[in-house]
């Protein structure tokens, strides 16, 4: 059962990595261009403490009643923009809030 399993999966991986192939009227093989779309972002973890003023206003405010932040992280775009991307829980629910340096919603 493992060794079906095994080549199962193997099968798949190498379906995902194969690169198709096109034969133009002309008859020569061409290899087909696929555009892969990277999003460059750098997360760096910040302690909760350490969140800047309007971070803090905005999860000690009546939005965030009862909800306890669990990871917090600076993340910087591709585009050199920046934002807070805090992990925080209520009870047994979790979200992921995204707010700017001034507490205010990144969507």
């Amino acid at each position: 059962m493992k060794k079906l399993i095994t080549s199962a999966l193997a099968i798949t991986l190498i379906s995902f990595v194969s690169v198709e192939a096109i034969t133009p009227e002309g008859g020569s093989n061409v290899v087909a261009e696929h555009n892969v779309s990277v999003n460059l972002q750098e997360k760096v973890s910040v302690k909760p403490e350490n969140l800047p003023e309007g971070v803090k206003k905005t999860v000690k405010g009546e939005a965030f009643a009862g909800w306890k932040i669990i990871s917090a992280f600076l993340v910087t775009a591709e585009d050199k923009s920046q934002y807070y991307e805090l992990n925080v829980k209520n009870g047994s629910e979790s979200a992921r809030v995204k707010l700017d340096k001034n507490g205010n919603n990144v969507e």
